[in-house]
């Protein structure tokens, strides 16, 4: 319960911040700048009360009445969704420097270290530095195929614990197992070992990643920040200190360990490490030098990054599979025309499995990485398609509806159906727009090759060693198929099935 004396500053507060918002929109309506249509706002809040618990499919709905260029206002925070393959290409592409910055919130802030990593910072020469540091000497062709034993190996593992579960026929919890093999690779690839003991880092990158896609009245509304009336400042503080201090730890055990441990194999860790107090870019004057803030950033980025944008895509597309007797068949016919029944898929392999390619791509087009893209942030007024957009309106993405439009997809938009893709093949480098799981533009993810190469070699693995069956209470028809909502979207429940081997013979698995 709040006391007299914070309700009464409160109502007064507010009573003038509505006749400020009033005198500044007769002040703006003089003015001949035309917005984007939109749905009407509350007071305050704006359209916040709108938005729902999928905003995604929110937002679909209301820009097939507004347009997909649509305007809303989030509390004090005027914002632009884009909703369309043609207006996504116009914004990240023909005026993609313009919106090439990132709004900041108190997630980025007390969380993800402000802006100090790649995700979250504001454009300018130490965003551009970063991101050539981490394409370069943690992203390349290079380092992915470097680190392919690795995910080779925990597949290996995991198929070898597979085949015990066979014999006594369980129930397996699919989306479970699937989370455990890319922390797994992840932390193998990042931190050079697997999980700690000591510390659940799973559990705090989770409790992160929940933080960065929770609805914060605060982010939009900032005159109520200092209330923290969702208690949400004081728990990002917590998670944020709990996480420094575990990769605090990480790092300070790397830096024990490099002198005497020369069999290990090089981590990103160690790489970050090996350029620590070194100018970030040495062709850019203005890029700074590479501290310990830099190389924790850098890592929560990876962390979370690798492991929850893999594990849900697999999630999806295993999911849809067992939906699809006739797309499961025809793809695991597919592997086995190339490879055989007498061992397991290689990463070599994956290049002459194109339904296979298909298959994701018709994953990621229903089930991007992140629905909404990371919000960008406008950096000068503009005018683009007639309408005027104005120095730090936010732009939100809505990759989820442009990977359903129905003018461009059709009318079967959003069923599963691979074969759309047979002459149309993905790259996702930012010249298609008809689907932009990573994004697209300066802020595309760049961690494209290693993402797709992870997601096509479980896939296969798991399709090409196992026959799936989904528990005797479900059908292929009632599969639960709903998402929850947050910076991705897994699926609401857990995917569960009952797997069979199908090789000729076991592999001898080291």
């Amino acid at each position: 319960m709040f006391s007299t004396t914070i309700i009464i500053p409160f109502i007064l507060f507010t009573f003038t911040y509505l006749l400020f918002k009033f005198y500044l929109r007769e002040k703006q309506n003089t003015i001949n700048h035309k917005k984007p249509p939109g749905p009407p706002t509350l007071p305050i809040i704006g359209n916040l009360h709108m938005l729902g618990k999928l905003p995604h499919r929110t937002l679909q709905s209301l820009s097939k009445k507004y347009g997909s260029i649509m305007s809303l206002q989030l509390g004090q925070v005027p914002t632009i969704v884009i909703s369309s393959s043609k207006a996504a290409e116009s914004f990240l592409k023909t005026h993609d420097i313009n919106f090439a910055s990132r709004p900041k919130t108190q997630a980025s802030q007390l969380i993800f270290y402000g802006s100090k990593g790649l995700a979250f910072s504001e454009y300018g020469p130490y965003w551009r530095s970063v991101k050539k540091l981490c394409t370069l000497k943690l992203l390349s062709a290079s380092k992915v195929e470097m680190f392919g034993p690795i995910r080779k190996k925990e597949l290996d593992v995991l198929v070898k614990s597979l085949e015990k579960v066979v014999l006594v026929g369980e129930v397996v919890n699919v989306s479970e197992i699937v989370e455990n093999l890319i922390e797994d690779i992840v932390y193998k690839m990042i931190l050079g070992r697997g999980k700690y003991e000591q510390f659940d880092l799973k559990k705090l990158v989770q409790e992160g990643m929940a933080m960065l896609g929770a609805f914060n009245l605060a982010d939009y509304v900032s005159w109520l920040g200092p209330f923290d009336l969702q208690g949400f400042t004081r728990t990002c503080k917590k998670t944020g200190k709990a996480l420094d201090e575990v990769l605090e730890m990480i790092i300070t055990e790397h830096e024990q360990s490099t002198n005497v441990d020369k069999v290990r194999h090089e981590d990103f860790i160690d790489i970050l490490l090996s350029i620590v107090h070194q100018t970030v870019d040495p062709e850019n004057e203005q890029s700074g030098v590479i501290d310990r803030t830099n190389i924790k950033a850098i890592l929560l980025d990876m962390i979370v990054a690798g492991i929850d944008t893999a594990t849900t895509t697999i999630e999806w597309a295993l999911s849809e599979l067992f939906r699809h007797p006739r797309v499961m068949k025809k793809l695991q016919d597919e592997i086995q025309n190339e490879v055989g029944n007498k061992r397991m898929v290689e990463e070599n392999d994956l290049k002459k499995l194109n339904y296979l390619d298909m298959v994701v791509d018709e994953t990621l087009r229903l089930y991007p990485v992140g629905p909404l893209l990371l919000p960008r942030e406008c950096r000068e007024s503009i005018t683009i398609d007639g309408y005027f957009i104005k120095e730090k309106t936010r732009v939100i993405v809505n990759a989820w509806a442009i990977g359903r439009d129905s003018n461009i997809w059709l009318e079967n938009a959003d069923e599963f159906y691979p074969e759309r893709f047979s002459d149309k093949k993905m790259n996702y480098q930012g010249q298609q727009f008809e689907s932009i799981p990573f994004g697209s533009g300066r802020r595309r993810c760049p961690g494209i090759q290693l993402g797709l190469v992870t997601v096509r070699f479980v896939v296969a693995q798991l399709v090409h060693c196992f026959n799936w069956e989904l528990p005797h209470n479900i059908s292929p028809s009632n599969l639960n198929m709903e998402e929850k909502f947050g910076v991705t979207i897994p699926r609401a429940q857990h995917l569960h099935a009952i797997p069979s081997y199908r090789l000729e013979c076991d592999e001898k698995l080291e």
